[in-house]
Order: structure tokens, then C-alpha cells, then sequence
């Protein structure tokens, strides 16, 4: 019997063999002769269940190719002779069938030229075999790391690419993510949808339930990154290589710089986030992870759509922010329904933070995304008079006064704000606006 590393060593020989020329059982007996010797009485088993398994050449999937022959050949092929290697092809690959208008990339050598740069430097730049966890010098490393300390929440890390990296996830996402539609619950980073359409969806529910995930970008693996590129028709070494360019695996001294948190009840969280950020995942700081987000999350969304559905109910995402909203009798089920959520969470590799799960009546304040929606879009009454102080007290003292943040451009900022709330609340944004018009920005 064939033991493991001749198995494997077999299928990538044979596999490349298959997919160099007619698939017929012809052309696959005659070039598995050429590629290996003896000829062994199993190749005449193996060649029709190749063709029974795989109606048409699989060049988008050499490697799986190369897995069933090996499986095959530990399942039937028994005691067998020595077989080694004769003639090896080089392996070939091309798009499998593309659902979406993406850009045809048959090779590695295709990313490299589309990206370009050259073999050498999109191996770097994927980092498919992990240097990055353990690279010695912060010069090696394809991603700078910063961390926001949080009140009542483990610290938020930034893992912002170099300019070269985020340069080619740039790329990615003009070129080819663009072109992959997410589901349509997703609200956040899709062209026409907002938090402002977000929130829409549930103006006027009687009751509005709202559902955090925990470290979300971190949770969504690499495994399914590629799953998302490999269904989009890229061949499996193309996915690879693309799936390395987009996630991160944090380097080991990033995260040791790091102090843990003081109170306790947040230690074990803390320690959750390490161990995702320590598996490839979608890097938060990439381009390229609001819309992978997005596109991995598709079958959450089509599963808690359909839950909202059998409820009467609605639901949309905003980034990691999960919202139901339905009639009043949701209240009669409420244990039942989070614990429903929480296991389509976890079946998608999830998991949802407690501590933000929300339930809001029409009796009281409802707010989706920061927007008031229990009658009409709304701006809170605490946020819309915190801004007009700002501008009462700009207006009295000076611009400069006000500014305790060191904002570069003060006056964009409270213009952007002042449209912020206009768009949800013409009337308060006229009169945000007469009081900005007061200010005196010549004295800077």
C-alpha cells in the first residue's frame, strides 16, 4: 500500500498529467503512462472515476484534482508496484466558471502582471507561508500596528498595510471585489446603501432588536476569503495568492506590546481577540476588508433575513451591527429569537457580544446606526444640542476655543456635521446652520 507522501507525490503528478491535454479516457490513459511507470493495473480504475467525478476539465482546481486521485488511490488501489515519477507537467490553471464580471486571472503570474509587480514581490506581499507573524524587524513586516485603548472593551488594533501592500489591496478592490455584489441586508460600504438606509428600514417597528458581533473583521478567516474568490471562478492558486494579499496574521511582538486589560471580567475577551488575530483573518485597516466582510458574511445574511421573514419582521447589517425590527409580539419570544441569532452566529464562526444586545420599544428611544427611528429619521436631542453649544460657544469665544480635539480643518468639521443632521432633520440642520454663519473664522 502506497503510504501517504507517495499518494500525495502521485495525485500532483497524475492531476497535471489529466489536465494537459483531451479529456477523454484515451488521452488520460495515455498520458498517465507517460508521466509514470510501470504502468499499474489500478490507472484503468482511476481514470474512470476522474471522468465520472469531473464531467470537464477542472483547471480551476488542480490541487482538489490532485486530492481525489490520491484518495482514490488509498480507497482501491491496494498493494501496487513502485511507481515513480517518468514525466512531470508543469501545472496549468484557468478560470472556472465566474458568476460575476470579474477580470479573468488564469495564473499567479496573471495576478503578479495585473498587480504589477513581479513573482518575487507578490510572494512577499501575500505572505502566504505567515512570515509576518514572526518577522523579527518591524522593517520586514507588510502591516504597521497601533491599538485604541476602549472603556469596558478590550483595546480596538489597527493593522494598517504598507504603501506597496495597500497599493496592490487597492487594486483588488477597484478591479475585482467591486464587481461581487453583497446580499442585499448589507447596508455598510455598498454603493447607494448608508447607515441613513440602514436605519430606514426600521422607522415606525414597534419593537427594534439590535445585535453586535465580537471583533468581526478578526472572526472572518482566510478560509472563508477563499471560499468568496474560489466561487467568484479564480483557480485555486490564484485564490491562494489573492486570499494572502487580503488578510493578516498580527506579528507576535505587536501583539506582546499590548497590556492586557485591568478588569478582569474583559481578560478572557482580550484573550479571544489574540487568538483570532494570531489565525489568518480580514485585517481591520485593509482596504479591501469592509467589502471581504461584506461578501463573507453573505450566508448570515440570507439566513437571518430568512429568520426575519418567518417572524414578520425586518432585517439589515451595517458593518458588525445586526438589526431586527418587527411587530410588538417579537417581545413574547425574545429568549428564544437571541438564542436562535446566536447560534446562526456561531454556525457562520461568530459570535455575538452580550453586553451590546439591545431591545427598544416603541415606548421609548429607538435608535439605529446613531439614528432616531421610532416615527422619521431623527438626530438625538443630546447630540443635536451638544452641537449647537459647540457653535453657540465658536460663535461667542472664537473657532479656536472649541476645537479641543486639534481637528486640522475645524471649520470642514462642523460643516460635515451640521450636514450630517440636516439630512435627517432639515429644520434643526437650518438652524445648526444660521449659528455656524455667526461664527467669526477671519480672527484665526
Amino acid at each position: 500500500m502506497y503510504d501517504a507522501r507517495t499518494r500525495s507525490d502521485l495525485g500532483r503528478v497524475l492531476a497535471a498529467a489529466f489536465l494537459a491535454g483531451p479529456w477523454t479516457a484515451a488521452g488520460l490513459t495515455v498520458r498517465a503512462a507517460r508521466a509514470v511507470r510501470p504502468h499499474p493495473g489500478w490507472m484503468a480504475g482511476l481514470v474512470r472515476s476522474v471522468l465520472a467525478a469531473y464531467r470537464h476539465p477542472p483547471h480551476d482546481r488542480a490541487r482538489e484534482l490532485a486530492a481525489f486521485v490520491a484518495a482514490h488511490l488509498q480507497a482501491s488501489a491496494g498493494r501496487g508496484p513502485a511507481v515513480v515519477a517518468r514525466r512531470v507537467h508543469l501545472p496549468t490553471s484557468r478560470m472556472g466558471r465566474a458568476p460575476w464580471p470579474v477580470p479573468p486571472i488564469d495564473t499567479v503570474g496573471d495576478l503578479a502582471a495585473l498587480l504589477g509587480v513581479d513573482a518575487g514581490a507578490l510572494a512577499h506581499l501575500a505572505d502566504v507561508r505567515g512570515w509576518e507573524r514572526h518577522a523579527p524587524s518591524r522593517r520586514l513586516r507588510n502591516y504597521t500596528y497601533a491599538w485604541i485603548a476602549r472603556p469596558d472593551a478590550p483595546v480596538r488594533l489597527l493593522e494598517q498595510p504598507k504603501a506597496r501592500l495597500k497599493a496592490a489591496q487597492r487594486l483588488v478592490l477597484d478591479e475585482l471585489l467591486r464587481w461581487i455584489p453583497a446580499h442585499a441586508a448589507a447596508h455598510g460600504f455598498v454603493a447607494g446603501r448608508s447607515v441613513r438606509t440602514h436605519a430606514a428600514a426600521h422607522i415606525g417597528a414597534p419593537l427594534v432588536l439590535r445585535f453586535d458581533v465580537e471583533d468581526c473583521f478578526a472572526s472572518l478567516t482566510a478560509g472563508r476569503v477563499y471560499g468568496v474568490l474560489r466561487t467568484a471562478g479564480y483557480p485555486e492558486a490564484v485564490a491562494h495568492a489573492l486570499t494572502g494579499l487580503v488578510t493578516n496574521v498580527v506579528a507576535a511582538g505587536a501583539w506582546a506590546e499590548i497590556p492586557p486589560p485591568d478588569d478582569p471580567r474583559l481578560r478572557e475577551r482580550h484573550a479571544r481577540l489574540g487568538r483570532r488575530l494570531a489565525t489568518p483573518h480580514l485585517p481591520q485597516g485593509a482596504p479591501t476588508s469592509p467589502m471581504l466582510a461584506n461578501l463573507c458574511l453573505f450566508t448570515l445574511d440570507r439566513r437571518m433575513t430568512g429568520l426575519a421573514h418567518r417572524l414578520g419582521a425586518t432585517y439589515t447589517r451595517y458593518a458588525d451591527d445586526l438589526v431586527v425590527s418587527g411587530p410588538a409580539a417579537l417581545a413574547g419570544g425574545l429568549g428564544r429569537l437571541h438564542e436562535t441569532v446566536g447560534r446562526i452566529a456561531a454556525d457562520e464562526g461568530l459570535r455575538l457580544n452580550e453586553r451590546k444586545t439591545t431591545v427598544m420599544s416603541a415606548a421609548g428611544r429607538q435608535r439605529v446606526g446613531g439614528i432616531v427611528v421610532n416615527a422619521k429619521h431623527n438626530v438625538a436631542r443630546e447630540d443635536y444640542d451638544r452641537l449647537k453649544a459647540i457653535l453657540h460657544n465658536a460663535a461667542r469665544h472664537g473657532p479656536e476655543s472649541q476645537n479641543r480635539a486639534g481637528v486640522p480643518d475645524f471649520r470642514a468639521h462642523l460643516l460635515g456635521r451640521i450636514a450630517w443632521v440636516a439630512s435627517l432633520n432639515p429644520e434643526r440642520g437650518a438652524r445648526l446652520r444660521a449659528r455656524f454663519d455667526a461664527i467669526d473664522w477671519t480672527s484665526r
